[in-house]
């Protein structure tokens, strides 16, 4: 991995978090190829398409406010024309008619390709651990 693959993948990955704060959605599906593989909190299991802007402006309006948007403990890893990346990653908004804001970390993994020259996500993997106690509920109280 050469020191400028590693500085334009995390510049991409500063550059994910202002926009999810910023509730700029043409920003976010702009650091992405044109067709991924994403395995998404929200359902289905897998999407395969390109992101739609439209869905994402959709989204951030189910919120009362901006999105509060923090991405801890990045490393990175790149070959020639082959990255991948794991953080984790924070959610704080206030849901539209509500009063309390909520808070959710969350495990990304995030695999990029270099096409044409530049960067690009081509898979997105977030998830949310769960209790084995037999609860199997999301450990949604977790926090680094």
């Amino acid at each position: 991995m050469t020191s400028q693959d590693e500085t334009r993948i995390r510049q991409i990955t500063a550059d994910m978090q202002a926009a999810m704060t910023a509730g700029d959605a043409e920003a976010i599906v702009g650091q992405y190829a044109p067709q991924i593989v994403k395995y998404d909190l929200a359902p289905p299991l897998r999407n395969v398409a390109p992101l739609d802007a439209d869905k994402l402006r959709q989204w951030f309006a189910t919120f009362d406010g901006p999105v509060d948007y923090e991405i801890r403990d990045l490393e990175v890893v790149a070959g020639q024309d082959v990255a991948y990346t794991h953080s984790l990653h924070r959610l704080s908004a206030v849901p539209l008619g509500s009063t309390e804001r909520f808070d959710l970390w969350f495990r990304v993994t995030v695999c990029l390709r270099k096409i044409d020259g530049d960067w690009r996500v081509t898979h997105e993997h977030s998830s949310t651990p769960f209790y084995m106690d037999g609860s199997f509920g999301a450990a949604l109280d977790l926090q680094p």
